[in-house]
């Protein structure tokens, strides 16, 4: 068998081939030949224009597309936002646009309705402005806006529309009772803030120097719940006061109340309170900000004018507001049962607990209140007087003047407060009338120091008080 095998494999193999089996290979060489041909020419035609076409003049990038309210934002980018708003009228449909610090735009974006508008970019420096073309016939905006833009921040963009007015508008008379209504409004922004500080020295004979910071620690949770959760101002500063009283009532009960247990000197919590008042700065600093950062809401005011009196809607409503607490903190001290012990614990405190007096009960009420009273003032005075803006270092600021206020007016007594405190904002204020404004808290600690000189116990406090 195996002899037969390779005799016919060998006859296989030396067996010509057919013409059909010929016919079939042709064209596979002849393309194959071809195809060679073709790349031969095609790297001759190459090198004779030039080089391979990798070496060519590279084509220009293309710019990054704009990006727009309806393109993806990078995932890096970071919210900037504003409400056009025109004497009180929101102005819909108007075109907001970015540039960059090369002058090349980076984000367009339109108002709605309600004027909102909102763009997303990376962190840097920006120029917005308003595309004239989109505002209506008589409206106007005064020149473009500046702002760096700053991940994990409130970015914020404020247009003002109109035409900018000049003070040599404005006679002297005007000025006097406008910057008298202003003294006003921020004389019982003080006032907020140090009934609270002359009640908690009425009834302790603390100096405490840490009610600054309770100020700022108000204004910084009504910030944090207004822009982090994105809660309405008014609801937030209500829980901003919330959060106030349950801090004075942690306050006094981790470091006051144990102080008091141990028999320690006054002058040794004044120096505690100092410490105290210089680490919560401090925290505030590191877990806030060191720059201003505005609200969400009440950033565009609009002026109302009534005669020579011209005010925001903002500042007549931190008046009211003032007004309505003040009144409730005295109808409180005269009417109420813990009112008329607050005030026998300030009079004589061996005599009111002798009494039967809670003297420890009616002195934590008085830390929450004067906690409470104490974060109002910080989110009035940001609205009022800061333009809708939050400092780390504004209760220090508002501090001295509070010491002015219930100095003046008489240590320990909350209507002797309320008074002093009006009159020191009313100086404060009207004093730029002669001075530059950025010295105007000068005019304050002057009074306290020729309050201590000349008259110690202020204009309602006595020598000695008695029931």
């Amino acid at each position: 068998m195996a002899p037969t095998v390779r005799k016919r494999l060998s006859a296989a193999r030396a067996r010509p081939t057919s013409p059909r089996e010929n016919s079939r290979r042709e064209p596979v060489a002849r393309h194959l030949g071809r195809v060679f041909a073709l790349v031969l020419l095609s790297l001759v035609a190459a090198i004779a224009l030039g080089g391979p076409a990798t070496a060519q003049e590279p084509t220009p990038t293309p710019s990054p597309p704009v990006a727009s309210a309806h393109t993806a934002p990078p995932d890096n980018a970071v919210r900037v936002s504003g409400t056009l708003n025109n004497g009180g009228d929101r102005l819909a449909s108007v075109e907001v646009r970015a540039l960059d610090s090369s002058g090349r735009e980076a984000a367009r974006t339109e108002s709605t309705n309600k004027g909102r508008w909102e763009v997303h970019l990376v962190p840097g420096t920006y120029t917005f402005e308003i595309v004239e073309g989109s505002l209506s016939d008589g409206v106007s905006v005064q020149g473009t806006v500046e702002r760096d833009v700053v991940a994990g921040r409130a970015n914020t963009v404020i247009f003002l529309f109109g035409e900018e007015k000049t003070g040599s508008d404005i006679s002297f008379y005007e000025k006097l009772i406008r910057q008298t209504v202003d003294g006003l409004r921020f004389g019982l922004i003080i006032a907020i803030a140090g009934v609270g500080l002359s009640l908690i020295y009425g009834t302790t004979g603390l100096t405490n120097f840490a009610h600054g910071e309770l100020v700022t620690l108000g204004a910084v949770a009504a910030w944090v719940i207004n822009v982090t959760f994105g809660m309405q101002l008014i609801a937030a500063s209500v829980i901003a006061i919330i959060v106030g009283v349950l801090i004075g009532l942690l306050n006094n009960a981790a470091v006051w109340k144990p102080l008091r247990r141990r028999k320690t000197g006054l002058i040794a919590q004044l120096v505690v309170s100092i410490g105290l008042a210089i680490a919560l700065r401090y925290l505030i600093l590191i877990f806030f900000s060191d720059r201003t950062e505005p609200f969400d809401d009440y950033q565009v005011q609009v002026q109302r004018q009534w005669g020579p009196i011209a005010i925001t809607d903002a500042n007549l409503l931190s008046i009211i507001i003032s007004l309505v607490v003040l009144i409730g903190v005295a109808v409180l001290l005269q009417k109420t049962r813990i009112g008329k012990a607050m005030r026998a614990v300030s009079d004589n405190r061996d005599l009111a607990e002798s009494s039967g007096i809670d003297v420890e009960r009616v002195i934590r009420f008085v830390w929450g209140l004067g906690g409470g009273l104490a974060a109002l003032g910080g989110i009035l005075f940001a609205i009022s007087e800061l333009g809708g803006r939050v400092q780390w270092e504004m209760g220090f600021k508002l501090l001295l003047l509070m010491f002015a206020g219930i100095t003046l007016g008489g240590l320990g007594t909350a209507y002797g407060a309320l008074l002093g405190c009006v009159i020191v904002g009313l100086l404060v204020q009207l004093s730029t009338l002669v001075i530059n404004p950025d010295l105007k808290y000068i005019g304050g600690l002057l009074i306290l120091i020729v309050i201590l000189v000349v008259r110690p116990q202020g204009i309602l406090g006595s020598r000695q008080r008695i029931g």
